[in-house]
């Protein structure tokens, strides 16, 4: 068998070593899996593997082992394949035995053909996906990847591993790509990346050498030509600006486990064959004999769930991780018994790293230590369970008071990407509330679901900004667009459009509304902002408050607000008796103080503000504090209300 780094370089030899062993035994399929389980299991041999994320796709070599970090965003149709398949030397009639899983294209040799009318032959089914990189990924979190990617590499080459012999790329043309990454990079880790690109390589990818001929570098526009489209490729992201590689997704095992919206870590082979492009466009012209009405259907149906390769690369699945996040501070899976360790030391001093996060925001609220709390509470805030159509622990918070006309809000949400692993600000103007497309709705023509901006994995934080709403007419489309936002709020669910149906799926979004007065759409809770300082110029302000924050302080933030929303969480016998003796006392003095939404609402403020100290069971004490922190929020927007002489 293979050995060494050929597991990262030479999957496919893996796999054949595997088959050849078995032959047809469907035993060799299992033994492949376990292989490269076995093989990641290894000291950081996960960090090892490029990534499609943080490598360019013209540094990877095809056919080489990857992993790709991704959100489901469409399910195509199955598809089928030559599981085995037989071909025939032309001249000595001899005849080889293939397998056909993890490939696109069917390997032949010289003078060899496939037999498709061999006995041995089999069919089999494999179903495909659409993927793309996480929607909102913060900067921080693409960085913290790429710099273990990074520091793998180099202790790599410092224990002495062999470099691949991996293809290399031209670099007298700077693609898309190096922009992006270089983009990411302070100045110190450009210059040490262009230093790691004269070390060598491992795996799948070359940081240098002599420059190579790149089969798969056929440039953008060249494959845009020869497909004769009008314009670009689509690729589909749910977020405008978004960057990154799309990748069509071949899963083989357990496809069930795979649902839209869904995030996953992929590993798997690369496979970029130019081939591919030009078997899409001979199929293309073939099309064009057809009746004209099926014409369309076709070649559009084509051109979408056959992009070129060198656009959108597949990946032949081996190995698939349902993530829980991806914050790449922490374990990747918090259930496992070797991540209990980091659990429990960083619980034990979750308490000064709270202080430190409450005073933090406190700055970045203009003062407002009350309002810091809420915010705390929101930002570890997750529904943990549904009862009937109900959603139980979103938090849906409404900053009112903001400043109109002013950059709070803008940074704000700034200081809000530098803690969470995914965000999104949606600017609610008339303009964008009209011609923004919300809702994902399908493509019966392409046969695929087109992408709308909430399309969003689980954990995103969606921050709506209220204050840059002016006065204007929402035509049908902007009041389709609130409504999707109103039941994204109350009930965590967003109806994707199918024409002639809607279909349901389920969310979990943290959504925080900014806005000068009470919002117009529904909200948990609405703290209004009393600010405690006005700074002349609020760009410096906050600027200064993130660089005077130490890098390692803020990654406990980021640990701290991805962890807590994992914990556990209980009420024992004795202390919900204590708070139904409370609630009816609290009636008794005055029915219309407190209502049942509202002790439903004291009890989510009290389970979140226990888990952001740590306790993961309710105590009299955590209790008392929510009630006094509910006290002094309703007194604050009554007080308000009697200055405004209007509601809030």
């Amino acid at each position: 068998m293979p050995c060494g780094e050929d597991w990262l370089s030479h999957p496919l030899g893996i796999v054949q070593g595997f088959f050849a062993q078995n032959g047809v035994n469907p035993d060799w399929e299992k033994k492949v899996i376990e292989y490269f389980k076995e093989k990641l299991k290894e000291n950081n041999a996960p960090k090892w593997v490029p990534s499609l994320n943080e490598v360019p796709l013209h540094y990877l070599k095809p056919n080489s082992f990857v992993k790709f970090r991704c959100m489901i965003q469409d399910m195509f149709d199955p598809e089928f394949y030559m599981g085995v398949y037989e071909t025939v030397n032309r001249n000595t009639k001899a005849r080889v035995l293939h397998f056909g899983k993890y490939r696109d294209v069917a390997e032949c040799g010289p003078q060899q053909e496939v037999d498709l009318n061999s006995p041995r032959t089999t069919t089999l089914e494999r179903q495909t996906f659409y993927c793309v990189p996480v929607p909102g990924e913060s900067v921080w979190v693409k960085e913290s990847f790429l710099n273990l990617l990074f520091n793998a590499y180099v202790n790599a080459n410092q224990a002495r591993v062999s470099p691949s012999t991996s293809y290399t790329p031209s670099r007298h043309k700077r693609s898309y790509e190096d922009d992006e990454d270089m983009d990411l990079q302070p100045n110190k880790q450009k210059d040490q990346h262009a230093g790691a690109r004269q070390t060598g390589g491992v795996g799948g990818l070359q940081w240098c050498g002599e420059p190579k001929r790149l089969e798969t570098e056929a440039s953008t526009g060249q494959q845009l030509n020869s497909l004769n489209l009008s314009s670009p490729f689509d690729l589909n992201f749910p977020l405008p600006g978004e960057k990154g590689p799309a990748c069509l997704v071949k899963v083989y095992e357990d496809w069930d486990c795979f649902k839209v919206n869904d995030v996953f870590e992929l590993y798997g082979i690369l496979s970029v064959d130019p081939v591919l492009s030009i078997v899409n466009n001979d199929e293309r012209d073939a099309s064009s004999l057809l009746d004209p009405m099926e014409c369309t259907d076709t070649a559009e149906e084509q051109r979408v769930h056959s992009p070129p390769a060198s656009l959108v690369p597949r990946i032949h699945v081996v190995l698939a991780q349902k993530l829980q996040h991806i914050n790449p501070l922490l374990p990747a899976c918090l259930n496992k018994e070797e991540s209990k360790t980091f659990v429990s030391s960083f619980m034990s001093e979750l308490s000064p790293v709270r202080a430190e996060l409450l005073g933090f925001l406190t700055h970045a609220l203009l003062g407002d230590s009350l309002a810091a709390e809420y915010l705390i509470l929101h930002l570890i805030s997750t529904v943990y369970t549904r009862r009937d159509v109900l959603p139980l622990g979103k938090f849906t918070v409404n900053l009112s008071g903001c400043p109109r006309n002013s950059t709070f809000t803008e940074h704000l949400y700034r200081i809000i990407q530098h803690l969470v692993p995914a965000s999104f600000r949606l600017q609610m103007t008339i303009e964008n509330m009209n011609h923004l497309k919300f809702i994902p709705h399908k493509d019966y023509t392409a046969n695929r679901l087109v992408s709308g901006l909430l399309q969003l994995p689980s954990n995103t934080s969606l921050v709506i900004d209220e204050t840059l709403l002016e006065q204007g007419q929402l035509d049908a489309p902007g009041v389709h667009n609130v409504t999707a936002l109103s039941n994204l709020i109350t009930w965590q669910k967003v109806d994707y459009d199918f024409s002639y149906h809607q279909m349901e799926f389920p969310c979990n979004i943290n959504v925080l509304i900014t806005s000068e007065g009470r919002s117009l759409l529904p909200a948990d809770c609405q703290i209004h902002l009393q600010p405690q300082l006005i700074p002349p110029n609020m760009e410096e302000y906050m600027n200064s408050l993130l660089s005077a924050v130490l890098p390692s302080v803020l990654n406990k933030f980021r640990v701290y607000l991805t962890l807590l929303r994992f914990l556990d969480y209980s009420i024992s016998d004795e202390i919900t008796k204590a708070v139904e003796d409370d609630f009816v006392e609290m009636r008794k003095n005055d029915p219309q103080s407190i209502t049942a939404d509202d002790l439903h609402q004291l009890l989510i403020i009290a389970r979140f503000l226990s888990l952001s100290a740590g306790q993961t069971t309710l105590s009299r004490e955590r209790w008392l504090r929510a009630k006094q922190l509910e006290s002094l929020r309703r007194t604050r927007l009554q007080q308000q209300k009697c200055v405004n002489g209007n509601e809030l």
